[in-house]
């Protein structure tokens, strides 16, 4: 036979890597199946047996085994690895994953799209959704990002009509060019992230060509209590590479797993993927005085004030034994943080803070941060939580209150030093700064200064190719905001677009 690839040759090494016995097939319980082929009935032909524990055992299995799936990032890749430290950071941050050059530390990693179903393709423009677990000496922490620094929205009140826009029509179950364009352009701060979907990073070569990035404004405390402000950047060490818009749709057709497929075999083959991790830093003092707010997430901090500092390196060298288990119960939260590693104001952070951990419960259950993949393995869990559905670590019998005289679980000084007290002030109203912030300087300097000339054509030819079917009224909308990013591209937009405006009545 020939040579197959690790993914299509799965079972074959499955059976290779079996030395003893496979043993013999049971019930849920562990009693041994005696027939697997037939169901219990009366006479050859006769209806069945409500006694026939063993079907009863296999399809009420069957009934259950699917899970609800992600309302973002249903589809998506995961592997395993590891985080090596190799620059001293911790004058920035106490955490102890930082704690020395060279320590290691466990990671998972879920890369996936964002918008479609699980069944969706992998090669649709599309942002990249890119979540590391590390599992370390302190519990776990998760960084759940993008393959851009930035994002449509700065609000996060929004997110839930952001996200229905990205998916289907509720009366036509069909994804709708009215509702995404409509959004978009009654939101000028989305322009910023829109250049780069419609951009060549739209649609990467899979998930090991990309970057990633924390996204959001973190704070790091060192061990002194002195904080400072930090983004998060994981570089792809294979380089970058993106699909053209021709081959990616070639492959939605022929191959629509193929960013999977290709992290699977890459990992198979010993080409284990990696990135390095930086990180930007800013003071509390530049904070105070920046000429941006450096929390809103539809913004990055230009790299020539705050320059990227090397921490050390990611990377991949384990698939996951079992697709469900490992990828599709594991569970990332920003709210998963350790000592060391603080939240910022940034509202779209705030919000996910609840939100990630609130949806984990209704997809996995009260105590998914039980199941072996989301659990913090390397530290003992203690607390005063207890019971629920599928409790597997209800500890035994120390106290489930606090404070008690019997040797229940005590504060964590450290802790307590690692996260320094902070003055806060202002009035309480609900800011809306869709209007008021500056929405275009930033986006005009990634369209003029970092696009070349055939990077800006192929934006534009992405646009026109996708708002050719919006209603005339959001095209004109359309036009309007993307002449405010660039007169240039304003002109462009609309001259692509003027072939199919007798197709759109305006409204």
């Amino acid at each position: 036979m020939a040579s197959r690839d690790p993914a299509s040759d799965q079972l074959v090494n499955y059976k290779k890597c079996m030395k003893d016995s496979p043993g013999f097939i049971t019930t849920k319980t562990g009693a041994p199946v005696g027939v697997k082929t037939a169901i219990q009935t009366v006479g050859k032909n006769g209806p069945a047996l409500l006694q026939d524990v063993n079907f009863l055992d296999e399809i009420s299995a069957f009934d259950r085994e699917r899970i609800p799936e992600r309302v973002v990032h249903a589809k998506g890749a995961g592997a395993f690895g590891y985080f090596e430290v190799t620059h001293d950071i911790t004058k920035y941050s106490a955490a102890k994953v930082f704690e020395s050059i060279g320590k290691k530390t466990p990671i998972a990693v879920r890369f996936s799209t964002v918008g479609g179903e699980s069944g969706s393709a992998d090669t649709v423009r599309d942002p990249r959704g890119f979540a590391v677990k590390f599992y370390t000496d302190d519990g776990n922490w998760d960084i759940v990002g993008n393959n851009t620094p930035i994002f449509f929205i700065r609000d996060p009140t929004l997110f839930p009509s952001f996200i229905h826009t990205q998916k289907r029509n509720p009366a036509t179950h069909l994804k709708d060019p009215d509702m995404f364009w409509d959004f978009l352009t009654l939101r000028p701060e989305t322009v910023h992230q829109v250049l780069y979907l419609f951009g060549d990073r739209g649609i990467p070569d899979g998930y090991r060509h990309m970057n990633g990035y924390g996204s959001h404004t973190f704070k790091l405390v060192n061990a002194q209590g002195v904080a400072h402000w930090v983004k998060f950047h994981y570089k792809t060490n294979q380089g970058i590479k993106n699909l053209p818009v021709d081959k990616a749709n070639d492959l939605a057709a022929s191959d629509p797993d193929y960013s999977i497929r290709d992290l699977y075999n890459a990992i198979g083959k010993g080409d284990f993927p990696s990135w390095t991790l930086y990180i930007q830093v800013m003071t509390m003092a530049e904070a105070e005085n920046c000429k941006f707010n450096p929390f809103d997430l539809t913004k990055i901090w230009p790299h020539s004030d705050y320059p990227l500092i090397p921490v050390g390196k990611l990377v991949l060298d384990r698939n996951p034994k079992n697709y469900f288990a490992e990828v599709e119960q594991i569970a990332f939260s920003p709210a998963n943080l350790v000592p060391g590693v603080e939240p910022s104001p940034d509202k779209m952070l705030q919000g996910r803070l609840f939100s990630y951990s609130d949806t984990h419960r209704h997809r996995l259950g009260a105590n998914y941060l039980q199941i072996p993949v989301n659990c913090p393995y390397r530290v003992k869990v203690s607390n005063y939580q207890r019971d629920g559905p599928q409790s597997m670590n209800n500890q035994e019998g120390t106290p489930n209150y606090f404070p008690n005289s019997f040797s229940g679980p005590q504060e964590c000084p450290r802790a307590q030093r690692l996260q320094p007290r902070y003055n806060l002030s202002g009035d309480v109203d609900r800011y809306d700064s869709g209007q008021t912030e500056d929405n275009f300087t930033q986006a005009t300097l990634l369209y003029k200064k970092v696009f070349d000339a055939d990077a800006k054509k192929r934006c534009v030819d992405n646009i026109v190719g996708n708002l050719k079917d919006a209603a005339a009224f959001l095209q004109e909308r359309a036009i309007k905001i993307f002449s405010q990013v660039d007169s240039d591209l304003g002109s462009q937009v609309a001259a692509g677009l003027a072939p199919f405006k007798k197709y759109h009545a305006n409204l």
